[in-house]
């Protein structure tokens, strides 16, 4: 994310993906002037100014030729790309900071990385300043103690500077930034120096490239890895390791990929929050221009309703009965949203948006979640015992269920990989921990202390090894005949799918990548927009 200078934030090398913006219409009118997750949702709804956005003109310079920037932070193209598609659905309303501010969020979470809220609402700076950009952004040459310094007065701590300078996770950097460290220090892994010494002499060749850490298209923390074994590319950042106060904190993320992770986004939301140029008044009357259409996903929320006496909806289903959980979560969400949306975010959407953002934040891949479904006025218990895939499915079965709603095998094992986070009931599972032989035998004897061959119908254990992380270990699992459910090891059972399994098995980021691109067809599948269903005002009942 490149932030500017001019508005006390500082550079962030990333790769730009084009983010949806604009869910609905906002106006500007009146309220306070403060950053807001909602800012878009009650209009068209991120801290930095984008000065760093502005070409030079007759009258000013710029900071794209400051030191730090020059030849250096790129993708303004892209920006461009961005910004033109933003105007044309919300004209004047969503500025290029806030661009900035999403597609890094959206960039680090594509890449590997954590996603965190942004605040949403800022402001385009008027101006910028080159002397400023010179002054305020650490150059590479600097020394922990300065560095310490430069970052304590934007008032981030010791702590914090090492986990923002982690954002040299991804991306390269110029010859000329790096040559003085491989031709002169001597802190500096041997074969390491000699490899840069090719494309980096001691003259010339000052705009080549090297990747900033050993795997610069994934956000990580090899970054941090590379430091303890004396190959960082700057000077600035093997500054943090060499026998200094930071020592213990880079070798901590180096051991600790998912901790380097969540505190990143933490301090990305405090830098996000530094001194932004906001709004003075903002009105919440959301969806004013929302034209009724499924506009980006594909549920009608109808789990969602209670039974009552004219009707017995899903919630008792077998599939469903004490299994599917968390429903006073939607509630609360809910009442949130009305408060601030009145009779204008579906519970549909809102189950979309939360199924997205739980998946991310358990360190999943984002979508694009499309957004304007209606409300079911009705639920039917009947459907969801026939439609739902029970657990008890063999291959074959699995496959025709999946089928009958246009989903490939493929897409199947894809979406099934959602059983890499939650629980499963006793009752769910006895079967195939008492019954079945294709079960990794010390497995099942764990497994049969919590659930006997009768009781405890209810008692809990987890779909997978890492039941609150969102990763491959599922077909891990699978592979070493440990999944849980019968349905689950059927699709590693010999069978059709077993190659499918073995790669997920073996590369996680292919799977995420796949699941990502699977919901959004699960997520398109015959929802209700425009006229049909309604927007409930409480999700448990017809309005």
């Amino acid at each position: 994310m490149a932030y500017s200078s001019s508005s006390s934030s500082w550079p962030f090398f990333f790769f730009l993906l084009v983010s949806s913006l604009c869910m609905f219409g906002m106006n500007i009118s009146t309220t306070t002037a403060q950053l807001s997750p909602s800012f878009y949702s009650s209009s068209c709804p991120n801290g930095c100014d984008a000065s760093i956005l502005l070409d030079d003109t007759s009258s000013f310079t710029g900071e794209k030729t400051a030191f730090p920037n020059a030849n250096s932070v790129r993708g303004y193209d892209i920006i461009d790309t961005i910004k033109a598609q933003v105007e044309a659905l919300c004209p004047k309303i969503v500025s290029c900071a806030d661009i900035l501010a999403v597609a890094a969020r959206d960039s680090v979470a594509a890449l590997g990385g954590r996603p965190w809220i942004v605040q949403l609402g800022r402001r385009d700076a008027k101006t910028a300043s080159k002397n400023d950009a010179n002054t305020n952004l650490p150059p590479a040459t600097l020394s922990l103690s300065g560095l310490i310094t430069s970052f304590s007065n934007k008032g981030f701590t010791t702590k914090e500077m090492v986990i923002l300078s982690g954002s040299h996770s991804i991306g390269q950097a110029r010859c000329t930034t790096f040559r003085s460290r491989i031709h002169n220090e001597t802190n500096i892994d041997a074969p390491f120096a000699t490899l840069r010494k090719t494309s980096c002499p001691t003259s010339g060749n000052d705009n080549n490239l090297a990747p900033l850490d050993a795997t610069p298209l994934l956000f990580d923390n090899t970054y941090y890895k590379n430091l303890v074994s004396k190959k960082g590319l700057l000077h600035s950042d093997q500054e943090l390791f060499n026998g200094g106060s930071t020592d213990a904190q880079v070798t901590a993320y180096s051991n600790d990929n998912p901790t380097f992770l969540t505190d990143f986004a933490v301090a990305m939301v405090k830098m996000g929050n530094l001194s932004p140029l906001t709004v003075s008044e903002i009105n919440y009357l959301c969806l004013k221009n929302f034209t009724g259409q499924l506009d980006e996903n594909g549920c009608d929320a109808s789990i969602l309703l209670d039974d009552t006496s004219s009707f017995t909806g899903e919630k008792t289903a077998g599939p469903n009965a004490n299994s599917v959980r968390g429903f006073n979560v939607i509630d609360t969400i809910k009442t949130q949203v009305e408060a601030i949306c009145p009779k204008t975010v579906s519970c549909a959407d809102i189950l979309a948006v939360a199924a997205r953002d739980s998946v991310a934040a358990l360190g999943g891949r984002p979508w694009v979640v499309q957004l304007g479904r209606r409300d079911a006025k009705t639920a039917s218990m009947s459907d969801a015992n026939s439609n739902l895939p029970a657990a008890t499915l063999g291959l074959s079965g699995l496959i025709t269920s999946f089928s009958t709603k246009g989903f490939t095998t493929k897409e199947m094992v894809i979406l099934s990989g959602s059983h890499s986070i939650g629980q499963a009931r006793c009752t769910t599972f006895r079967s195939r921990i008492h019954n079945e032989t294709n079960i990794d035998a010390p497995f099942a004897t764990s497994l049969k202390t919590s659930c006997p061959t009768s009781g405890n119908d209810n008692n809990l254990s987890p779909l997978d090894a890492t039941p609150i992380i969102f990763d491959n270990t599922y077909y891990k699992n699978l592979v070493s005949k440990k999944g849980l459910l019968h349905s689950d090891q059927e699709l590693f059972n010999s069978g059709s799918t077993d190659a499918q399994v073995t790669t997920y098995s073996n590369v996680n980021p292919t799977f995420l990548t796949d699941f990502a691109v699977a919901m959004v067809k699960m997520g398109n599948l015959s929802p209700l927009t425009g006229s049909n269903g309604e927007i409930r005002t409480n999700c448990r009942k017809l309005n």
